[in-house]
């Protein structure tokens, strides 16, 4: 069967990374370091052993302008799904290298003219930040309305929402003091963002956070073979079992991610779970 590619959670690889991601395509495949153990894997790139190369950004503009030749070699596959991450914090502190949320949106339709499908298109209202400014706590919900219409507008239809996990190595970031809502909040959050979304015709998911059901918001796929089957142009299957790579409460479907924690992203996003280049 042939392979969903994720591209990548691990960093962010159409922004920062077009030119390396054109390159291994042109090879026909890639060495992966494996995050814990540091083993290498090869990973085909052959159109013949690709379902569907799924691409994760805060801004897809690189790739759309066809840096490094990287939307050029994408078109040697029957399908591309992008995850197109919008907070409204672009330009703050928060996502310093990220640009303004309005920016970042006018992008869907051409996103949906590269992958030929709305549905091949999400957009992540993800994560719901909060932090403290003084003794006041702050968040980016006041982005969610006016993001939520726009992404209405555009023809796409599935908007995906997370709140910000503090691990650890955030919490010591300094400058920052985080504020985690309480489960009460997060589910009157949710509600509303859930009825905000219905009243534009949007359909709201909660990624990896099952708690977040019970508000109305739907479990999440961010990677959904089922749906990347019905969406191929050939109606190839894609793998449905279960990712195993993934969180216990992760609905996606198996993939492999060909992006490397060694691949430190530039965006400079201070939540950010994974390997960013902040200084902590």
């Amino acid at each position: 069967m042939r392979q969903v590619i994720s591209a990548s959670r691990r960093t962010d690889i159409p922004k920062h990374f077009s030119a390396w991601l054109a390159d291994k395509i042109r090879k026909g495949f890639v060495d992966v370091p494996q995050p814990y153990t540091g083993q290498v894997r090869r990973v085909s790139l052959q159109p013949e052993d690709v379902h569907t190369i799924v691409l994760w950004s805060k801004d897809f503009r690189p790739l759309l302008q066809n840096v490094g030749k990287a939307r050029e070699a994408l078109d040697r596959y029957a399908q591309t799904y992008c995850h197109l991450t919008i907070t409204g914090l672009g330009g703050t502190p928060l996502e310093p290298r990220i640009p303004p949320w309005r920016d970042v949106v006018s992008q869907l339709s051409q996103l949906i003219e590269f992958t030929g499908d709305p549905r091949r298109v999400s957009v992540r209202y993800d994560p719901i930040v909060h932090w403290y400014e003084g003794r006041t706590v702050k968040n980016n919900l006041a982005f969610a309305e006016p993001i939520l219409r726009e992404v209405g507008r555009s023809g796409v239809t599935t908007v995906r929402i997370s709140f910000a996990t503090l691990y650890g190595k955030v919490r010591r970031r300094k400058g920052w003091h985080w504020h985690d809502p309480t489960p009460a909040r997060r589910l009157e959050i949710t509600r509303e963002l859930v009825a905000m979304a219905h009243s534009l015709g949007l359909t709201l998911y909660s990624c990896s956070q099952s708690d977040l059901l019970s508000a109305g918001a739907l479990p999440s796929r961010c990677i959904d073979g089922q749906l990347l089957t019905v969406l191929h142009r050939h109606g190839f299957p894609a793998p449905t079992d279960k990712d195993p790579g993934q969180r216990a409460e992760c609905g996606c479907t198996r993939s492999v991610d060909i992006g490397s924690y060694q691949m430190r992203c530039p965006n400079g996003c201070r939540y950010c779970y994974a390997n960013p280049q902040v200084r902590c």
